[in-house]
């Protein structure tokens, strides 16, 4: 399968160019090669007539045709033509259903759209797209729906042309155009039109004043664009495409290059270490201070075509290895633009991957530095059944810019102003694990849960003690901690409300604190975490070794509370009759105060009472003619001594 990576909105999306498919015994008309020819240098509407004049296609053709009306985006005609393809129970793939299906929700029938994806995922049970579409098929309605939390602007500063990927420049705007004010300017094969560059715009209220070209050197004779900048404005990265491609070149290949303001001028551009004339990688994103980058790539190893990929600069202030942002955020489709913003540690991306509205949708996922929250799909209106693409947002996420060729705009495809004040953006619980004086515990093991009772995550504190966990809005949690020497620690936290970071702290009590706040609290000691129940043989009332570690620690409580009385209750099992078992549970009790009298300060504020089996648990009784069928594990139980504070 050859492939083509387009630097427009599709920007590092992948189309498949099937010329040449093998195994298909149908022998092409010269008109169907007249059409591959045309759609192997881009030439999209010429390759779509010719096709069209084929008295007859065979699958390979029939699915170029579809392609070409895809990159033209006419997508009633490529509807059509991947119906027509569909007819064929012969050489289809499984894209062939996915990509109908995408069509078809372009054309806004998501009803029909999912007869298809189910097709595809049927096909594909492991596609990351067609788990998405499993997953968030019944959201659909929720997606489409008018909210209001969208205030949507289109700005006068958009042409007929091509007008897409904004990007901020200090208090400026950087966006990429195919507009020209030049007499004879060289045109894409693609959409006939001239090739992109990069152009600078003043910021007035939520519109762009009138652009200029941002750098005449910087400008190549092909595609330049998309840009990002450090916040000094004076560290640069954009994209443009391959300059050392020939006729014979099967691919477009995109590349990024940097730039620094020096001595008042941008600096000759330098190439990134990973351009390669076998993948493309664009579409960069840099953090405030110039030393991390996000960015797209259809390079080896990746799970599709396009995935976002995450790299920093060492020490020396080389980039490092890429880092794929994997499978929560890249799918098997066109995974791009990224966008982070660092304040909140929020990425923006684009995707046709996840499941969404049609064409490109936007969407977020909040950031760690150890994993990617919830990826939640925008909704409408800022997605559409159309492309909507490349947002990016200030650092409160109140405004922001995207591209779109929704209808309604000037021309090919749009910069639209959006008020994202409203956007759900997921949530985050961020603590700190504590002892009561509020000194920090690292090396906590913290647990989060949902209000059912399940383990979502779970996350060892560090040297601060701090955890973060990214989740859902509108839900409850609960946070445990645990540490060696320390008894568990618990807190909740709610997601509902518009806070998008909630502060829930965990605070760690040891044993003896554990203790002293439930004596405070006048409670039993059965009921203390630590402190457990004695148990004993059957019949038989000798104080047995794991019984004198329990007995050491109420004698220690006592020790510590000299006022404190204590009854001791001794139980037996069913079996025996009541008198003999009566008699055995008196035994017991007596056994378990003297231990006791001998080790603490005043003996007489311990006392035993023995209850036979008039207390039984488990509903293990036996008397008279009734035959339990408990285990012995369970009449083990039964044969115990419990303690009660009596006063404090």
């Amino acid at each position: 399968m050859l492939q083509l990576l387009k630097i427009k909105k599709t920007g590092i999306a992948i189309l498949s160019l099937l010329i040449g498919m093998s195994g298909i015994a149908q022998e092409k008309s010269r008109k169907e090669k007249e059409g591959d020819k045309y759609a192997f240098v881009y030439s999209f509407d010429k390759a779509a007539e010719a096709y069209s004049q084929a008295k007859q296609l065979t699958p390979a053709g029939q699915r170029e045709l579809a392609l070409c009306y895809r990159n033209l985006e006419k997508n009633k005609e490529a509807e059509t033509a991947y119906s027509e393809l569909l007819r064929s129970t012969e050489h289809l793939t499984p894209e062939d259903y996915y990509n109908y299906a995408m069509i078809l929700k372009s054309n806004g029938k998501y009803d029909e759209a999912d007869k298809w994806m189910e097709t595809f995922h049927d096909l594909k049970p492991d596609d990351i797209r067609g788990k998405s579409y499993m997953t968030n098929k019944a959201k659909i309605k929720e997606l489409l729906k008018e909210t209001g939390k969208y205030k949507i602007t289109n700005l006068y500063a958009n042409t007929e042309d091509g007008d897409f990927a904004p990007s901020f420049y200090k208090d400026r705007i950087v966006f990429a155009s195919s507009r020209t004010d030049k007499s004879n300017p060289k045109n894409y094969n693609w959409n006939g039109k001239p090739f992109l560059d990069m152009y600078v715009s003043d910021i007035d209220g939520d519109q762009l004043k009138t652009p200029s070209v941002f750098d005449k050197n910087l400008n190549s004779k092909m595609h330049d664009g998309t840009a990002s900048f450090n916040k000094d404005g004076t560290f640069m990265a954009f994209t443009c495409n391959n300059q050392d491609l020939t006729r014979k070149d099967k691919y477009v290949k995109l590349q990024i290059f940097f730039s620094s303001f020096k001595d008042g001028k941008w600096t000759k551009n330098e190439p990134f270490f990973l351009n390669n004339k076998d993948y493309s990688v664009g579409h960069p994103c840099l953090t405030p201070d110039g030393n991390t980058m996000y960015f797209s790539s259809d390079m080896p190893g990746g799970l599709g075509k396009a995935d976002i990929y995450r790299i920093k600069k060492d020490e020396k202030g080389n980039w490092g290895k890429p880092e794929n942002m994997g499978n929560k955020i890249n799918t098997e489709g066109d995974d791009m633009f990224p966008f982070f913003e660092s304040t909140n540690s929020i990425l923006f991306f684009t995707s046709n991957g996840h499941y969404g509205l049609g064409g490109l949708d936007i969407f977020t996922c909040a950031l760690t530095e150890r994993e990617c929250g919830p990826v939640l799909n925008a909704g409408f209106p800022l997605n559409t059944q159309y492309d909507d693409f490349s947002i990016i947002a200030n650092d409160s996420i109140t405004k922001g810019y995207f591209s779109s060729n929704r209808e309604g705009g000037c021309g090919d495809d749009d910069i639209y102003f959006v008020d994202i004040s409203k956007m759900n953006l997921g949530k985050k619980i961020i603590g700190v694990a504590k002892d009561k004086d509020m000194n920090i515990l690292p090396n906590t093991f913290v647990t989060l849960k949902d209000d059912a009772g399940n383990v979502l995550d779970t996350f060892t504190t560090k040297a601060n003690g701090s955890y973060v966990f990214l989740v859902d809005a509108d839900k409850n949690f609960k946070l445990t901690g645990k540490k060696e020497k320390y008894s568990e620690g618990t807190n909740t936290a709610s997601t509902y409300g518009s806070e998008f970071v909630v502060k829930a702290d965990v605070t760690l009590l040891t044993e003896e604190e554990i203790i002293e706040k439930k004596i405070e609290a006048g409670n039993d000691l059965a009921s203390i975490p630590g402190l457990n129940p004695i148990f004993f043989d059957l019949d038989k009332y000798d104080i047995r070794p794991d019984a004198q570690t329990e007995l050491d620690k109420i004698v220690k409580i006592m020790n510590d509370h000299p006022d404190m009385v204590i009854e001791l209750g001794s139980h037996t099992d069913c079996r025996h009759t009541k008198l003999y078992n009566q008699i055995l549970s008196n035994h017991r009790a007596k056994a378990s105060a003297n231990y006791i009298r001998k080790r603490i300060t005043n003996p007489d504020r311990i006392y035993g009472k023995g209850y036979g089996e008039s207390k039984l648990i488990a509903g293990c009784a036996c008397e008279g003619k009734v035959v339990s069928d408990c285990t012995e594990d369970e009449h083990q139980k039964n044969r115990r001594t419990e303690f009660i504070i009596i006063k404090k």
